[in-house]
This record gives structure tokens, sequence and C-alpha cells, in this order.
């Protein structure tokens, strides 16, 4: 049985935590189906690097954008967005989104990504250090940190997903796919039909747990050791996932990043995972520019409010921390395509547990140029201030999580200078 669920998920073509635990989650314990409760990170992904003046770092001015003047410019408490609604093509625009979440959201502008490249761009901002390719994502961070040996710790549906070798990283493409491995002592995935009744599938576990426990105590080759570990945290995640079916809606969204949050929420509610990171591509728009983030921000902001309300009708919105960000910027210019191209500053967006909302930190100038920001204060200062990078927001990330002190975290140091930590990032105060 249990060789037939490891096989399903292979040619489900998922990853999962059962084949693989590491040294530091062995360390920190047996394999467990006591429910994670949160709180639950998910980053969000605008791949290939997002138009930021079309959504929170509006401009208007020196033809930086053509839909839209200085004087359109719209707010919401203390943010300024672009208007959108009369392009937006599906989705939500930033109007009702900035309506419904503006009370939320902390804005962050200004954000120096160092270089214009994609494949930089995405690991500097996934992980905070942009000079090696050894260091996890936070998401497979706090993953490991907060909950090893949950089944499903760390979620990826894409984009930059290095776990650091911390914690495994999984995969479950589709809906029906994850009630597969949620009912995996099933045939394909029917409850109504299981390999073995309740009693038998007791026997087996308890017998699983004696043998792993009398074998604890001995002596055995890495080889063997891994091997035996992996049978029984098959086993004992497989009862864990159990508890996801009943959160796995009867249809599923059409939407892909809807498709993405019902399995990040529905494994975030059974307790069986920490951490999602999810991603829609495309915004690349070296060729029409507008009219391919006009079609893809709505879409983006969709999926993030899609977020918020399940989570809030499964009841752990307030568990819920987000983090919404790409791996650039477009050029405060068109091209001869009537697109733009990369370009080194951007920002970010962030909401929920711990994140004070209605704030907009940092800012660009009128040439869409990082304006520096005193740490200490989080206000502009363009004689002392400096200019802040992925590590300065992954470090508040670290603190915002506690997280920081961890070992695990100490393993992959950012090399943020005291006098450079952004405090208040997420209090306001």
């Amino acid at each position: 049985m249990r060789r037939d669920f490891l096989k399903l998920c292979g040619l489900a073509g998922l990853g999962l935590a059962v084949p693989f635990r590491s040294r530091e989650s062995r360390a920190a314990g047996k394999p467990t189906d006591e429910p994670y409760p949160g709180p639950f990170y998910v980053v969000f992904n605008a791949s290939g690097g997002w138009d930021t003046t079309y959504l929170m770092d509006p401009k208007g001015v020196n033809g930086i954008n053509r839909l839209y003047k200085d004087g359109d410019i719209l707010t919401k408490g203390a943010h300024k967005y672009a208007p959108n609604k009369a392009h937006a093509k599906g989705g939500l625009c930033n109007e009702d989104f900035y309506s419904e979440f503006g009370a939320e959201l902390l804005t962050f502008n200004g954000l120096d990504y160092s270089t214009n490249n994609h494949s930089p761009g995405a690991r500097y901002m996934a992980t905070g250090k942009l000079d090696s390719t050894e260091y996890p994502t936070f998401a497979a961070l706090v993953a490991a940190c907060r909950g090893p040996n949950c089944p499903l710790a760390f979620l990826t549906f894409g984009n930059y997903s290095a776990t650091g070798n911390l914690v495994a990283m999984s995969r479950v493409p589709y809906l029906p796919s994850l009630k597969k491995i949620a009912l995996a002592d099933a045939m394909d995935g029917n409850e109504r039909s299981p390999y073995h009744d309740k009693f038998a599938l007791d026997r087996i576990e308890e017998a699983l747990r004696e043998t792993n426990e009398a074998a604890g105590a001995a002596p055995r080759l890495p080889r063997a050791e891994r091997a035996e570990n992996m049978l029984y945290a098959a086993q004992v995640n497989s009862k864990a996932l159990q508890r996801v079916a009943q959160y796995i809606p009867a249809t599923s969204p059409k939407e892909r990043m809807a498709q993405q949050v019902e399995i990040a929420l529905a494994s975030f509610k059974a307790g069986v995972c920490v951490s999602a990171n999810l991603t829609i591509g495309q915004f690349d728009s070296h060729a029409n520019n507008d009219a391919d983030q006009m079609k893809l921000i709505p879409e983006f902001l969709a999926g993030v409010a899609y977020l918020m309300r399940r989570a809030g009708e499964l009841k752990i919105r307030e568990q819920i921390v987000v983090v919404v960000q790409s791996e650039m910027g477009r050029t405060p210019d068109y091209n001869a395509g009537n697109g733009k191209d990369h370009w080194s500053i951007g920002s970010a967006l962030f909401l929920g547990r711990g994140i004070k909302g209605n704030r907009v930190v940092g800012a660009t100038d009128a040439k869409q140029f990082a304006m520096p920001l005193a740490p200490a204060t989080l206000a502009l200062d363009k004689d002392k201030g400096i200019k802040v990078r992925p590590e300065h927001v992954h470090l508040a990330l670290r603190e915002l999580a506690g997280i920081t002190d961890h070992p695990l975290s100490k393993k992959f140091p950012l090399g943020v200078p005291e006098r450079e930590k952004l405090r208040g990032l997420w209090t306001g105060a």
C-alpha cells in the first residue's frame, strides 16, 4: 500500500514531503499527524516583471504611462494607485482591489533589485540573496523552521523555489491530484473504495510504529535509516493528509490563480502545510506593454482577493500572511514595439497577520528611480538614507515570522548591518 501511495505521487507529477526529510527536520522530531495551526505564509509571484506604475506606484508624467495622466491618479487612504477600471480585461481592477483591501495593505515602493535579469532577480526576491544559489526561498525557510514535519510543508506552483536542502518542495498541480493524495488509501481517491478497512489500517500503523521505535535504538546504516524513515513517514503523513479531503471544493475554479489558492488553503486548513509559493507568468511585456499588463495585473489581483475571501470562509484569514512581488519592474519609457523593457526598481505589497495596513513606505521619483530611505524611521532621506534591497525586506520577513534567531535562519545570514535594519516596517511604530 505504501509503495502504491508513493507510486501514485510519481505518476501524478507530485513532489511530496514523504520521501525526504532533511537532517534538521529529522532532528526536530518524528513525523506527527498533529495539525499545524498557523500562521500560514503565501508568496504571490508576478513572474516576468510587472509594471508597478500601472498599480501601486503611479506616475502619469514624463510619458511613463499612456493610459492615464497625473491628474487621473486615484487615492484610497494612504495609497495612490493607477486608474485601470476602464482598461482592465477581466479580473479585478485597481479601484475595486483598493476599495476592499486598502485598509489592510502595506505598499513598499522604490525597492532596488540591483539587477534587471530574470533569473538572478527572481532568486534575489525569493531568497534575499543575490550572489548565491544555495539559499532557500523565504517560503521554504519558514516552512522548515515552523513546520518541518508537515506532509506538505512547502507548496510551490513554480517560479524560483530553492529549498536550501531544508524541507521538501511539494508540488500538487491540480485539485483532483490533491484529492488522490489526501485519500491515498482508497482506489483512485474514492473514499468509498478503500484498499483496506479501518481495522487493517490501524494494525498496519501500529506495526510500523513499533518497528520504527525498536529500530531507533539500534545503530543503522544511513541508507537503511532513511528507507525506514520514509516508510514510517509515508504512513503517518498519509493519515494526516486525509484531513485535506473535507476542504477540497466539489468543483474546481476556472481561474489559474484560484486553482492554486484552493490547493494551498485546503492544505492550510487541514494543518499539513506552512507556506505556498503561487505564481502566474507572462508579465515580461517587451511588446504591447499596456495591453498585456491590463490583462495580467487584474488577473493577479483577483487571485490575491480570492485567497483572502476564501481564507475568511475557511476561518483562517487571521492566520494568513501575504507577500505580493515580482522579480523586476518595467522601464519608464516605451520601446519601438510599444513595450517596456527590464527595470531594476520595483515595488511589493504585504497584508495579513501582524501587518499594519493603510500604509505606503518608500517611493520613486518622477523618473522612476528609487529614493533613499532612513531605515530607523522609514522616512525618505535623500542625504543619509539607504537603497532598500531584497535582503532588507527578507530580514524583516524573518522577524515577522519569528525565525530570525532560528538555527536554520542563521545558516543563511543575509548580511544586513544593524544600522540598516528596517525598524517598524510591519507595525508602523
